[in-house]
């Protein structure tokens, strides 16, 4: 040969330089340029699988406390059962879950997320979910109690002011299960009519079960309670209990959410341990810095238990 090849090399040369030995995958298939081969043997596509390789080390796969922990209190009552076979849920039961929102304080906060979630059956009734709904406005305590902070008050708010209502579908659902409640649904009621709103119905929340309302998925309903503390409640969820639900019918409305939020609890006046008069303190600090380590008080001063409105929203 004019190269002085030999056959056998000159194969092999053949076989290295064809346009086949630039193709890394089949020739019946398409390539996918997104795609690197598992082993390539191209400079190019060496370097990608690299770079490739180093981006998906850098991803971490695991989820955040928050949302490791945010069925903990629902996976507590996985496929629970009832010690009794009347406490049991009857097949065919209704299945509820329900989002209670913190109010909103628009002035002050742009964002709305869910304070607490139930799970609740069909034969609950609407004063099973007031009672049910735990919100800091119903734990106000009026007073002073610097001289005696451990005390447990004699009342809270839900117990001196039981006036509450749901909105939903048009209809406004009263609580007057005890003779000091009154409809504060009546002062919406009168404005509407007023302003020549339709007419809107009205019930006692108590005489209304679950399984008699009309409601749709998704769609916010109203709570109002302390008069103008208003929630947003949204029904999530609608189904048949199944076995692997809480079957114990005492543990319902079941807590199978709730958001927890450190807030600010005493508010101090003509104290001179503060930089501001008035001034507010969460527990811890206030304890610290107002009480010795008998409990005893020091200084002279006034302090009143606070409902922080951030606990809202």
């Amino acid at each position: 040969m004019e190269m002085g090849l030999t056959a056998e090399t000159l194969s092999e040369v053949k076989a290295i330089c064809s346009l086949d030995s630039l193709r890394c995958h089949p020739a019946d298939e398409a390539p996918d340029t997104d795609v690197v081969p598992p082993h390539p043997t191209l400079k190019t596509l060496i370097q990608r699988k690299r770079k490739q390789d180093y981006s998906d080390n850098l991803k971490v796969n695991k989820i955040g406390r928050r949302d490791l922990y945010a069925d903990e209190l629902e996976r507590l009552t996985v496929g629970r059962k009832a010690e009794e076979a009347v406490n049991m849920v009857p097949e065919g039961e209704i299945i509820l879950s329900i989002n209670i929102y913190y109010p909103a304080i628009f002035e002050r906060f742009k964002y709305v997320r869910p304070h607490m979630t139930l799970m609740m059956t069909g034969s609950h009734s609407l004063a099973d979910l007031r009672d049910a709904i735990c919100c800091v406005s119903d734990l106000q305590v009026c007073g002073e109690f610097s001289n005696t902070p451990d005390m447990a008050p004699d009342f809270i708010s839900k117990d001196l002011y039981k006036s509450a209502f749901f909105f939903l579908e048009g209809v406004f659902y009263s609580d007057m299960r005890f003779p000091e409640c009154q409809d504060i649904s009546m002062t919406t009621l009168e404005w509407a009519k007023s302003h020549n709103f339709p007419s809107y119905k009205q019930a006692r929340m108590e005489d209304v079960l679950f399984t008699d309302l009309k409601v749709k998925v998704g769609f916010p309903y109203l709570y109002c309670h302390q008069g103008d503390c208003e929630h947003l409640i949204i029904i999530t969820d609608v189904r048949l209990a199944h076995g692997s639900d809480c079957l114990d019918r005492k543990l319902y409305p079941l807590l199978t959410h709730k958001h927890r939020v450190t807030t600010r609890r005493w508010l101090t006046t003509n104290d001179n341990f503060a930089p501001s008069d008035p001034c507010l303190f969460c527990d811890k600090c206030f304890r610290m810095l107002h009480y010795d380590d008998q409990g005893n008080k020091l200084g002279d001063f006034l302090a009143y238990p606070y409902v922080d409105p951030g606990a809202f929203n």
